[in-house]
């Protein structure tokens, strides 16, 4: 996810509350890989899931690869190591 994300960023994440909108920084599990959690932007609604992305187009461990995702909640703050409010992105 860089630049939007660091390794080692501490998130706050929302479970309900507003639905979720393309755009959204999202905590997602694929449904081929439910091992796997992933913190992805979230492109379009399909199949009852999530089409997701990362910011970073170089890696392609997102949609591209795994197909569909369930959403777990939406990622509204980072609050370490570098505090700061995340908000809807046209993707």
């Amino acid at each position: 996810m860089v630049p939007t994300l660091r390794h080692g960023d501490a998130l706050l994440v929302r479970r309900g509350g507003r639905p979720i909108r393309p755009g959204d920084l999202v905590v997602a599990v694929f449904r081929t890989r439910p091992d796997l959690l992933v913190v992805k932007r979230a492109v379009r609604a399909t199949d009852g899931g999530w089409w997701v992305r990362g910011d970073n187009e170089l890696v392609t461990d997102d949609s591209r690869v795994y197909g569909v995702a369930d959403v777990r909640g939406r990622v509204v703050f980072r609050y370490w190591p570098r505090p700061g409010r995340f908000s809807y992105r046209s993707v």
